[in-house]
Order: C-alpha cells, then sequence, then structure tokens
C-alpha cells in the first residue's frame, strides 16, 4: 500500500467529514442507551436512546451461545452507543447489524443455516 501524506488542510478537511458523517449515523441509526443480561427469559435487552428496547437470546450469536450468565451479564455499551462488547469473551457486536439479523460471520451464518435446515 502505498504511504500518502495529507496536507495540514487536507487533513483537516477529512476530520471535518468524519465528524459529519458520526453526527449523520449517530442521528439515523440504532445507538444503545445501555444492554443487560436478562437471566430469567435468558435474552440480551439493549435499551436504545431513542427510547426502544431490542433484545435477542444469546445462542443466536457467534461467541455467545455457549457462555455462562455471569460472563453473559459482562456486557458494555461501547462509547458511541454503536456496539456491545464483552471483554472475558472477547466479542464485539454491532448493534445496526443485530437488529437486521446478522449474528456473527458470514460463515458462521451460513453454517447455522445449514443446522437449521437439518432440523427441520
Amino acid at each position: 500500500m502505498e504511504n500518502q501524506q495529507l496536507s495540514e488542510e487536507s487533513l483537516k478537511e477529512e476530520i471535518a467529514k468524519a465528524r459529519v458523517a458520526a453526527v449523520i449515523a449517530d442521528v439515523a441509526e440504532p445507538r444503545a442507551k445501555s444492554a443487560y443480561y436478562d437471566a430469567n427469559c435468558d435474552r440480551i435487552v439493549i435499551e436504545l436512546r431513542n427510547g426502544a428496547s431490542f433484545l435477542f437470546p444469546p445462542q443466536l450469536v457467534q461467541g455467545l451461545g455457549e457462555a455462562s450468565a455471569n460472563d453473559l451479564a459482562e456486557v458494555e455499551v461501547t462509547p458511541s452507543g454503536e456496539g456491545l462488547h464483552w471483554e472475558t469473551l472477547d466479542v464485539d457486536l454491532s448493534i445496526p447489524y443485530l437488529m437486521v439479523g446478522i449474528f456473527g460471520t458470514k460463515v458462521w451464518m451460513a453454517k447455522q443455516r445449514l443446522v437449521e435446515q437439518k432440523a427441520s
């Protein structure tokens, strides 16, 4: 990859564009205010900034299916509100992806579909 040098002016322009893009994404995409594991219903619950809630069973998600209740309870919301993080499980999830049903990598998701097809 070629090393590209940006002038100070170009760098400032790129930073300004990135800030605008972040503001737009913050308004247009779902952002979490909080998240927790509800052991009673075995669901990860995300409280969104807009007042809506989203929940899902951990078994649907790559890296969470075999986790203990204690590990699931260690969920953190990223500073931007765009993601969830489990330090002990080394799992990071995108809230916009979760909300459209993307619960893992493409390969992992394909394997899950094969398992579901065989079971039905």
